[in-house]
């Protein structure tokens, strides 16, 4: 079970961070030119503003990109999926007490429409989350002035009332790959930088690997 040290309302409020947006979409790859096709990707830290941790320090940074059909299950999916994606996801939460609570999570999967994204990774290293939970994250990209917004998967969402700890406390359910709520914090500090590109048509063969 993770750790809820972090403040009174930790099942609720365990993290959050920056978001951004980048440039246009890509046209859809095709068949000929689908392994020189622009790649999805989100890169950039910042801080956010969680409404129920408002005089808290929450921080993002996350390096991740779209890496297409390179996460094969044998048996199931032998090319993997269109939105399998590699990289990394930090954040870190400090209270008002000085606690610091803080994870490091390998990306699995991304995926983007526009100015929006969301992507999920597998925690490697943490203080409060449990080795091999799957956070969700989201981001959008400010426009026209409007700050950036993030979401994420342990905040106000993903709660199933029948699903209880030994203290009567709602249970975290494990996001599934590229699962996210909408961006429901704002970027306060920092931001980051989402680039589109349409997903591809799965291969009708085995890559070569």
């Amino acid at each position: 079970m993770r750790n809820l040290a972090i403040g009174a309302t930790a099942v609720l409020a365990v993290l959050a961070g920056p978001v951004a947006a980048g440039p246009a979409p890509a046209a859809p790859a095709t068949a000929k030119g689908a392994e020189t096709a622009k790649a999805a990707s989100v890169h950039g830290k910042g801080r956010i503003a969680y409404i129920e941790s408002l005089d808290h320090d929450i921080r993002f940074s996350i390096d991740a990109q779209q890496k297409p059909f390179t996460r094969p299950l044998p048996g199931v999916l032998p090319n993997g999926l269109a939105t399998d994606a590699e990289g990394t996801l930090k954040f870190s939460h400090t209270t008002p007490d000085g606690f610091r609570g803080w994870a490091e999570a390998k990306v699995d999967c991304l995926v983007t429409s526009g100015r929006t994204a969301t992507l999920t990774a597998v925690v490697d290293k943490s203080n409060v989350e449990e080795t091999g939970t799957r956070l969700g994250i989201s981001v959008q990209q400010g426009a026209d002035g409007e700050p950036d917004r993030l979401g994420f998967s342990w905040g106000v969402v993903n709660i199933d009332p029948a699903n209880l700890d030994e203290e009567g406390r709602p249970n975290r359910l494990q996001a599934g790959s590229c699962m996210a709520p909408a961006p429901f914090t704002t970027v306060t500090g920092g931001g980051f930088e989402v680039v589109h590109a349409e997903i591809r048509k799965t291969p009708t063969t085995a890559p070569v690997r």
